[in-house]
This record gives structure tokens, sequence and C-alpha cells, in this order.
């Protein structure tokens, strides 16, 4: 019997909450045709949706190379342009986010001032033309291997594509941040695995460690618990 649950995880990143749907079923085949050496057994875990599969950066390179898989980059701008994966496409999952509501100004600016300061990373908002981009490009019987920078994202993508009705899906586990250089080949100043560092973060030695520390917990203290925070401005004078 299967059983459907929903699990949501927070990306620090994006500045927001992404929904996965999770189901754990009867063990069944996956879609994906594995080499003999990197076939993973099949198991009753919990995996978004059997028929995506998630593999590591040499079996995805097989997938493109044998079972002629196309690479849809779904990371955005910034991470696009300072690598990417040659040949492949790019449909962002986030865009960056430009509207002027007051409560939007207010979170822009504590991003820039924060994870945006230390990841080199644009403030975003999920595209919401995203599903649709994709189709019109590339047929639900495209085999798509959809990668991003640390894996979150392509989950994320995969089960909105297949609830498109997109069959033949793959994602590599952890995202472009595991994949060695020269596993493909690469277009950028920078190399994939890398392309998710910018900012304080690049900075070596000890005190960007700390720094990144106390700024990352100050981000997500205020975005987790914005009623608290709100009260500990009012107690130094500070008016947002």
């Amino acid at each position: 019997m299967a059983v459907v649950g929903l699990s949501t995880a927070f990306s620090p990143l994006r500045g927001s909450w992404i929904a996965v749907r999770i189901r754990q079923q009867v063990c069944k085949p996956a879609r994906v045709s594995l080499s003999p050496s990197r076939r993973r057994r099949t198991s009753c875990a919990a995996a978004i949706r059997a028929e995506v599969s998630f593999i590591d950066a040499d079996e995805a390179k097989r997938l493109v190379a044998e079972e002629g898989y196309t690479v849809l980059d779904i990371r955005d701008r910034t991470q696009r342009e300072r690598a990417y994966i040659k040949s492949s496409t790019h449909v962002p999952l986030f865009i960056e986010n430009q509207d002027n509501d007051i409560g939007t100004i207010v979170k822009r600016q504590l991003h820039n001032n924060f994870a945006g300061l230390f990841f080199g990373l644009p403030f975003t908002k999920l595209n919401p033309d995203f599903a649709k981009a994709v189709k019109d490009k590339f047929s639900p019987e495209s085999k798509l291997l959809i990668v991003c920078q640390e894996g979150l994202r392509s989950a994320a993508a995969a089960d909105a594509l297949q609830r498109e009705g997109f069959q033949n899906i793959a994602c590599i586990t952890s995202g472009l941040q595991t994949v060695k250089s020269g596993t493909f080949e690469s277009v950028g100043k920078s190399e994939l695995q890398n392309a998710g560092k910018a900012g304080l973060v690049t900075i070596q030695g000890k005190i960007s460690v700390v720094l990144g520390t106390v700024l990352i917990s100050a981000y997500l203290f205020i975005t987790l618990f914005p009623d608290q925070a709100e009260k500990l401005f009012d107690l130094a004078g500070i008016s947002l």
C-alpha cells in the first residue's frame, strides 16, 4: 500500500520554503537504464515519485552520452553565468524578485545585507512560468537530466515536471557541487562545483567562517522568527 506525505525544506540561499511530495511504495524498477557497474538497488525508501532517478555525476555523464538525456539547468542566472555544462538548456526555477510591495522590499534588503552579501546571490522568487517554459522546449517523452547547485531545487523541479506529465527524469544527488572537474565539458570562469560560491564565502581564513556563521544565523532568525526579531529591533531602537 502506498503512503503519501508532504515534506517541506527551507533554503536560506533562496529565502523561501520548497514543498516536495514524497511517496513510499512497493519496490519497482527504475525507469532509467543504468549501467551494470552503477546499477542502484531498488528499495522501498521514500523518494520523489518512483520515476525520478537520483544518481551520481559519473552515471549522469553516461546518461547524457549513451542514453540521450538532455541537461536541464534550473539554477538562477548568477550561478549559471559562473559555470554551466556545455549544450545544457537553461530554465530557472527561481527568478530575481523585483516586486516593490513593502514586505518584499524589507525581505530583499535583509537578504542583500546577510545571505546575499555572504553568498553573492540575488533575492529570488519561484518562477511562475517554469513548467510552461520547459514544456515549450521539450515534449513529455523527453529524457531530462535536471541539475542545480545543491540538489534541493532539482528535486522540486522534478516533482513539478512530473505533475506536467514528464516521466524520464534524473537528478544528480546533492547537485553540481559534487561534480569533479572534467566530468562534463563546462563553460565559464569557475568550476561547476564552485559556481555557488561568491561574496564573503570566498574569503579564506577563520574570520570569514565566524562572519559567515553570524550572518547566516541572524538571517535565519529574522526569517523564521520575524515577530521575535521585530521585538528585538524595537528594544534596540531600530525601525524597519
